[in-house]
């Protein structure tokens, strides 16, 4: 199968399936938006959803978050992965959103991460919700999906070489969907111990299915 004919099958399949994904982070704003991405950071979204309730009721904005201590906000995130580092980087990034961005949420990947706590994926997370731009962040799920459909090749190592190739081949009003697709499907079905190739539609494009049908029976590497 061609490259073109793959992520045709691939689009194919998501817009008629899941035609409006949405990330799993409950958010109100572009704000908390910010708070909850830089939190989920080798963490679950179903953890990250339990602490922000009381989080944003006590910050609700930037400039009550960059008045906070950090041992103040690391009280409300302690059940997180890192919570120091985070609790760190969330003060870090509010007072910089106060004093160079007037507490508005920057609109550029460059200006984005400059903020502690920010890195390209999280950056790319922002624009595509909140300013629906057309970057592709790559997480350990949109990784590994990617590799695994042949969306991505194997010389694709890196994150970044991942996103490239996605970028590539997916046409831009997409590109902030796809973002979901890979993720949610990576999340559910696509797991990385024991993908759930039998519930999976897509096996018959899958490069990975391909050389190990024998999933498709039991589930099991």
């Amino acid at each position: 199968m061609q490259k073109k004919e793959r992520f045709q099958r691939f689009l194919d399949y998501f817009t008629q399936h899941y035609p409006e994904p949405k990330t799993e982070l409950n958010f109100g704003n572009p704000y908390e938006l910010l708070v909850a991405v830089i939190l989920s950071a080798q963490c679950t979204d179903k953890r990250i959803n339990q602490v922000t309730p009381a989080l944003f009721a006590r910050f609700p904005e930037a400039e009550s978050l960059a008045a906070a201590s950090v041992d103040e906000v690391f009280s409300y995130i302690r059940i997180v992965s890192y919570p120091n580092n985070k609790a760190k980087h969330l003060v870090g990034m509010a007072k910089s959103l106060m004093e160079r961005f007037g507490g508005e949420i920057p609109a550029t990947v460059e200006e984005l991460q400059t903020l502690p706590g920010v890195g390209r994926k999280t950056a790319h997370v922002i624009l595509s919700i909140v300013y629906n731009e057309p970057t592709m962040a790559v997480d350990t799920h949109v990784f590994r999906v990617s590799h695994r459909l042949g969306l991505a090749p194997l010389t694709a190592t890196t994150p970044l070489a991942v996103e490239k190739a996605l970028m590539a081949h997916i046409p831009k009003q997409y590109v902030p969907k796809a973002h979901h697709w890979l993720i949610l499907h990576g999340r559910y079905i696509c797991l990385a111990r024991t993908p759930k190739c039998p519930a999976c539609d897509l096996r018959d494009f899958c490069k990975y299915y391909e050389k190990h049908p024998e999933l498709g029976h039991s589930g099991l590497k």
